[in-house]
């Protein structure tokens, strides 16, 4: 059996009160005091929950710090707001800056062999409107939106079902909830920290309004016209948005609050009064008041940056952008700092397995080819003009600092030998050429390879460029084409784009733990295999099950992961899987670890001077814990 107990053993993220001490005392935050004085809001201590989650700053070299400020960054979307719920990370388990998961939300879990999860949540705690958060919270998600036909037409979250099978769920009292599933689930609890979590409770005084098992549908036709909604479930599906967060009327528990409505302009967001966490002096977090999002075009945010508007800013700049960025440093009163991503590549290639056209999917599914398209990538090239140099030179693999990192890994197939790769190709019946050089495929059609882009990062760009270069030596022609990001998603999901360009694994820090997801056809948003993915993800209903013994055989080391309880046999399996990964080459790799600059303001303090920036594990700022950040005076 296995226990997360309490907070005591958090390794520096965070503490409770040991046994038969008390908790800091606590201390009401400027912002609240006359609200509370004026009886608009309950003090402090009746905001927190009794048992808060208490940050030990000083294990972790940071500082006690100040309330108080407006923190300015800039997005280039208006649906982009919902990144402040990514950087927010307040989350039922969460992950350190170690990696290691730890209760959050949840005062404690109890794991029973990967099978058996019981969630303690903290008394007392409440929504951002005052409202208990409470196992009814719980209940609601399950039984009214996830087995709810007209809300949710697919059924529950994938990861909350085994063999097709969902748990049993037992609320045990207001804080007490139990999942029991037949067989392991060893995705729940990872999921659950993850970037974009399935959020398995929900506000249920508020979005129980919209509901029509406890309202007649016929009293929301108003609201229902307002909104140009359909029916109750759309209107409900439409203010349900714990992670878009771009309703401001309805609660969450994040560190800040969206109070302006979507629009092109910006958002503004204000702290959250009944947040769960305290520093070790009784300073409910997070210390800074309020954020601003200002929308702006990707292209403009590096000079608006240099001119001292904005606080914080990672998203939307790139390491092309350093030069400027440290030369505006004095003018615009911040510093830069050059963090790591944390993608198994920062620029990667995917040959669609799934791609509409039957020759070049034959030549995607074979791996002769793709091994031979890999060694004709000069990466130190493009190491050297796009990075100076910082970045490493590898393909798709993990990186330095995960437990599976391997220097043969990230070497395979990725040392640039042209002769070889025109040996593989001729081999493969691509030996006939046109007149300037083209390799022709057997119906006499020119090896064009179209590579397209979200059109978001100029070293996207650039790198192809010089990979068309390198690739014209072993006969192969490219065209660029930069799209926008969901029109690609789009072309690749249904089989028309042809090899699009996008990072390299999400999790480039995998460890025995983490679900292989990446690895494996299990998710249609894997550029290689989306139509298989699609059909695993949605258990058959859409695309089309694997079609290549590998393939297959990583889908079964997969479900055999989500079926062992020990940590020696999730070890191997990941092991083999990489191995097959790593001579496959799936996804072509060019550089991996590359610089990221962070913009932070001389006045901002706890950001930390190193740090990875990726998506998961630690939903790029998330795992900072941007509530500990704070203004000097």
């Amino acid at each position: 059996m296995k226990r997360f107990i309490g907070l005591l053993f958090l390794l520096g993220l965070a503490m409770a009160a040991p046994p038969g001490q008390a908790a800091p005392a606590l201390q009401e935050t400027p912002l609240f005091a006359k609200d509370v004085a004026a009886g608009k809001l309950p003090p402090v201590a009746e905001r927190v929950p009794e048992d808060p989650l208490v940050v030990d700053l000083a294990a972790r070299g940071r500082s006690i710090g100040t309330q108080g400020g407006t923190l300015r960054t800039f997005i280039t979307r208006p649906r982009d707001v919902r990144y402040m719920v990514v950087w927010g990370y307040a989350r039922l388990v969460a992950y350190d800056d170690k990696y290691d998961l730890h209760p959050d939300l949840l005062r404690a879990v109890d794991n029973e062999d990967d099978r058996i999860y019981t969630f303690h949540l903290r008394r007392g705690h409440r929504w951002s409107d005052g409202a208990p958060f409470t196992t009814e919270d719980f209940r609601y998600f399950w039984e009214d939106v996830a087995l709810n036909p007209d809300l949710s037409p697919g059924g529950p979250p994938e990861v909350m079902l085994v063999d097709g099978k969902p748990p049993k769920v037992t609320v045990i009292d207001e804080v007490t909830i139990r999942y029991e599933w037949d067989t392991p689930n060893p995705r729940f609890l990872p999921a659950l920290a993850a970037a974009r979590p399935p959020f398995i409770y929900r506000p249920a005084h508020y979005l129980s309004q919209f509901h029509a098992k406890y309202v007649d549908p016929a009293t929301l036709e108003p609201l229902m016209a307002e909104r140009k909604a359909r029916n109750w479930a759309q209107l409900h599906n439409g203010l349900d948005n714990l992670y878009n967060n771009d309703n401001p009327d309805e609660p969450t528990l994040q560190p800040w609050v969206t109070v302006s409505a979507m629009n092109s302009q910006g958002y503004e967001l204000t702290r959250n009064p009944y947040y769960h966490r305290i520093d070790a002096e009784g300073h409910q977090l997070p210390y800074i008041d309020h954020v601003e999002l200002t929308i702006a075009a990707a292209g403009l945010i590096p000079q608006k940056v240099t001119l001292g508007e904005a606080d914080l800013q990672v998203r939307s700049i790139s390491f092309s952008d350093a030069p400027v960025l440290k030369q505006g440093e004095g003018r615009g009163k911040y510093h830069t700092w050059l963090w790591s991503t944390g993608y198994g590549s920062d620029i990667a290639l995917y040959p669609n397995q799934n791609y509409n056209d039957p020759a070049l999917r034959e030549l995607f599914r074979t791996a002769d080819f793709r091994r031979a398209l890999s060694l004709g990538v000069r990466r130190t090239t493009i190491n050297k003009t796009l990075y100076f140099g910082l970045a490493k030179e590898a393909n798709v693999a993990p990186l330095r600092g995960s437990p599976f990192y391997d220097p043969a890994l990230s070497a395979a197939w990725a040392d640039h030998d042209a002769e070889r790769a025109n040996a593989m190709l001729d081999a493969l019946g691509l030996g006939k050429r046109d007149g300037d050089g083209t390799r022709l495929l057997p119906d006499g059609k020119r090896l064009e390879i179209v590579i397209e882009s979200a059109g978001e990062r100029p070293e996207e760009a650039d790198a192809i460029e010089l990979l068309a270069e390198m690739w014209a030596e072993i006969g192969v022609k490219v065209i660029y084409r930069p799209l926008d990001r969901d029109i690609l998603r789009n072309k690749v999901y249904s089989g028309q784009s042809m090899m699009p360009v996008w990072y390299g694994w999400n999790n480039g820090l995998p460890t025995p733990e983490a679900p292989p997801v990446d690895l494996a056809p299990v998710e249609q948003t894997n550029f290689s295999w989306p139509e298989w993915g699609q059909y695993t993800q949605s258990n058959g209903l859409a695309g089309e099950p694997p079609q290549t013994d590998v393939a297959k055989r990583l889908l079964e080391l997969f479900h055999d992961w989500e079926r062992t309880s020990q940590d020696k046999r999730r070890r191997e399996i990941w092991e083999e899987m990489l191995r097959i990964q790593a001579d496959e080459v799936f996804a072509i790799g060019l550089v991996s670890a590359a610089p990221q600059p962070a913009i932070v303001a001389d006045t901002l303090r706890n950001v930390p001077e190193q740090a990875i920036y990726a998506w998961e594990p630690g939903a790029q700022l998330g795992v900072l814990r941007m509530d500990e950040f704070w203004f000097a005076p």
